[in-house]
């Protein structure tokens, strides 16, 4: 799956004596993966680009906490679609500062690859960057896909090192025949290969559902976090106690969600996590709406202090 891809093949990529500058709301694969890598490692705030210029900048000046050496290389981490806080990552100017300072970017894109962008094919097709100018890009097939397993994209000279020293590679199984088969088809429908339509109708029902799901949770007056095309939708209920209470009682609706709190989130700031899916249909999404509505009423879920927009959304 995808938390062994980060893990296992990070440790590969960078070692004692380079600097990770690594966002702060980076998933704990990522973060296990740092930790095994022996790399010196510095967390910038959330999507702020000047902390990241701040901290990029002290460590060039400085260099290695003990020699003052210049670090073997820098590398900077970062999700497509942040997994707790559905934002976007600012992709274009984290290109920038990487060729401004020489750096390499590592893009996680877990939840992003197959969901974002005209196309489906993730953040970079979001912003319509060159995927040359990422150094590696991961991702993994156990959400788009509908499979298992993770990959890393990137130079062919990078690929051939991973596949002699990476540890996920050398100690794993290969994947089964039909597992390869769901990813290649899934692929094929989401590309067009596949001689229909199917896949730009998908990528198209994703973004519809996304906007309009956003929309209405606005009007209800709960309160979510991250970017208005994130189909990773955080809807907040702060408090500890709360998170179960909402999901056992969704689930007793019929509506599947995932509570997520402390440690994966700050102890304050625990919240539902909302997965859309192009499979949803509008009456699907309305009754989980209605439903949301009625129990936020019950459990006092209603924090958004914003004026209300009465009007009908449009689906």
């Amino acid at each position: 799956m995808g938390f062994a891809t980060n893990s296992l093949n990070i440790p590969t990529l960078i070692s004692p004596g380079c600097l990770v500058v690594s966002d702060e709301k980076n998933h704990a694969s990522i973060i296990l993966g740092l930790r095994l890598s022996g790399a010196a490692t510095k967390v910038f705030k959330h999507n702020n680009m000047k902390d990241l210029e701040r901290v990029l900048q002290q460590a060039i000046v400085t260099g290695q906490p003990k020699t003052g050496e210049p670090w073997k290389k820098i590398m900077i981490f970062v999700e497509g679609v942040f997994s707790m806080e559905g934002s976007i990552v600012k992709l274009p100017e984290i290109i920038a500062l990487k060729k401004k300072y020489k750096a390499y970017i590592y893009l996680d894109e877990a939840h992003s690859i197959g969901a974002t962008g005209p196309s489906g094919r993730g953040v970079l097709d979001f912003y319509g960057v060159d995927p040359n100018d990422i150094d590696i890009l991961m991702g993994t097939f156990t959400k788009s896909f509908g499979s298992a397993g993770g990959y890393i994209a990137g130079s062919k000279t990078l690929i051939n090192f991973l596949r002699v020293n990476s540890h996920a590679h050398c100690y794993a199984s290969s994947m089964s025949p039909p597992v390869t088969q769901q990813i290649l088809t899934s692929m094929k429908i989401i590309m067009g290969l596949d001689g229909t339509n199917e896949g730009r109708k998908r990528i198209e029902q994703l973004a519809r559902n996304t906007t309009y799901f956003r929309k209405r949770l606005a009007q209800i007056g709960v309160i979510t976090f991250g970017h208005e095309d994130s189909p990773v939708v955080p809807m907040l209920v702060y408090l500890f106690s709360k998170i179960g209470a909402v999901v056992r009682t969704l689930t007793s609706r019929n509506i599947a969600v995932v509570g997520v709190g402390f440690p994966a989130t700050p102890i304050m700031e625990g919240r539902i996590r909302f997965c859309l899916s192009a499979a949803h249909t509008k009456d699907q999404l309305d009754y989980a709406l209605t439903v949301i509505d009625e129990i936020s009423d019950t459990l006092g879920l209603k924090y958004s202090r914003k004026p209300r927009d009465p009007r009908p959304i449009e689906y």
